[in-house]
């Protein structure tokens, strides 16, 4: 979790290329990242916790800025207490995420429009992608359209997916502000809670705009954690962060490309041809989510001295996590559910791209173990949502998926393994990730001695007696 404090700034305008960008974000924040109206120097690029203002933000305030970026600032501060939508303030969330992307990546790699040559590669590998698949998997393409998305355009596609999985942990986090005091107070402190709300509102938006702001400069593709989060049947490849990712690897960059297009066609046609596992998953994440225990201890000491004119006193609090680990049956199960879902998906993935890839690319194995590392290890973004969302949402057993999933190739082919997404309750469990081989041979039960002992018992004399009386009385009873 980043210890980043409250803190907005103006979003520079979105640049064309890296460069502009960069002289924009000069010529407005002195050289360490776009302008940050309040001084607090802990977004990402913009000087770390120890820069200006980290220790009061407040005090710097008044002496750095000029008055246009005051004013804007104050603007910005009515804006964030007057919000009165849902529990997190999702313009400001966007806002931030933009902002974010323009400042580049911690490698100092900056966003940039894609251009026609990137675009045409792009859709030319999820093309041959989709051809090589058809070998390896029952289920048709998924991938209607292929493109070839900047960073900012990943925000502006994925924020919808964001919403839906970190409203429901927010809205307990916003109710809980309301419930700690006690039920003869809440109406005295009404405008307070008004403006806690907001203030939160505004606090998970400023969060949740970061981690995905730095979660863009990550990601290859609009699958990467597992979750569909692009629109449906749009596969996206992030030419610029495929780059990135290939880049110290020592393998050719139309390899690293088509192999990442391959886990995104993969992804595609999984969820655009199972239509119960986005729910599937999305439920999963959000019944988690509601089990999830506020420390309302911690909120009651955070309700009990908040200070309008010091807001950043949530925000550390929201930092450190608001949320008690609940070890009740429930949410143990919930957990083990969602778990074992993102790991089936991801080794479904892991096992079909393999089979497709193995024959004909020689860095196959290199790149399906430098992908699995990189997905179970995680990134800062990751973390982030951890402490916000009081989840990971990476597969902790995804090699043990992988192998489930590649015995069911063997000994059922392609269409059998593939035909057990056909309902949920078809999957493999937890417990069956132990235990692979037992769970191909109870999906496979030899019914030749059951049905052997049940026509031997029809023969006998007595059972026939009995099953000729029984068809005479149905036929009396028809009369």
């Amino acid at each position: 979790m980043s210890d980043t404090p409250f803190g907005f700034g103006l979003p520079p305008e979105e640049p064309d290329d890296g460069d502009k960008g960069k002289k924009k974000d000069q010529q407005s924040g002195g050289g360490q990242g776009p302008a940050n109206p309040f001084g607090f120097g802990g977004l990402p690029g913009a000087g770390g916790l120890g820069g200006p203002g980290a220790d009061n933000p407040f005090a710097a305030m008044f002496g750095s800025m000029n008055p246009n970026d005051l004013g804007a600032a104050f603007q910005q501060l009515g804006q964030m207490l007057s919000y009165e939508g849902g529990p997190v303030n999702w313009d400001m969330a966007k806002q931030i995420a933009r902002q974010t992307v323009a400042q580049g990546a911690p490698d100092g790699t900056k966003d940039a429009s894609v251009g026609p040559a990137e675009r045409s590669a792009v859709q030319e590998a999820v093309r041959l992608a989709d051809l090589w698949l058809d070998d390896a998997t029952a289920l048709p393409s998924g991938a209607g359209t292929a493109v070839a998305w900047s960073r900012a355009e990943w925000v502006e596609a994925t924020l919808p997916a964001w919403k839906e999985l970190v409203d429901p942990v927010a809205e307990r986090v916003g109710n809980a502000m309301g419930d700690v005091l006690p039920e003869e107070m809440q109406a005295m402190a009404g405008p307070l809670i008004g403006m806690m709300r907001s203030m939160g509102g505004a606090m998970f938006g400023t969060q949740i705009g970061q981690a995905v702001g730095v979660l863009a400069g990550e990601v290859v593709g609009s699958s990467d954690i597992g979750l569909p989060l692009g629109p449906a049947g749009k596969a996206a490849l992030l030419p610029a962060n495929v780059e990135r990712f290939g880049k110290d690897l020592g393998v050719p960059q139309e390899e690293v490309r088509l192999y990442i297009a391959l886990r995104e066609a993969a992804h595609q046609r999984l969820f655009a041809h199972v239509p119960w596992l986005r729910s599937h998953l999305f439920g999963a994440v959000d019944g988690y989510a509601r089990g999830i225990k506020v420390d309302t201890a911690k909120l009651e000491d955070v309700v009990g001295q908040f200070d309008p004119q010091n807001p950043e006193q949530l925000q550390e609090a929201l930092q450190q996590g608001m949320f008690q680990p609940e070890d009740t049956p429930e949410q143990k199960a919930a957990l083990a559910r969602l778990e074992t879902a993102l790991a089936l998906v991801e080794g479904w993935v892991d096992a079909v791209v393999h089979a497709a890839a193995k024959p004909r690319l020689s860095s196959a194995d290199a790149l399906r173990e430098t992908l699995r590392r990189r997905r179970a290890s995680g990134g800062p973004a990751e973390q982030t949502f951890a402490t916000l969302i009081g989840l990971e949402l990476r597969p902790r057993r995804l090699r043990d998926a992988s192998r489930l999933w590649a015995s069911l190739t063997d000994a059922r082919g392609v269409d059998g393994r593939d035909g057990l997404w056909a309902h949920p309750d078809m999957l493999p469990t937890a417990t069956d990730l132990d235990d692979p081989d037992g769970f191909v041979h109870r999906e496979q039960l030899d019914f030749s001695e059951l049905d052997k002992m049940l026509g031997e018992a029809a023969d006998k004399p007595d059972l026939k007696k009995r099953n000729q009386r029984d068809q005479r009385d149905e036929g009396d009873g028809a009369e």
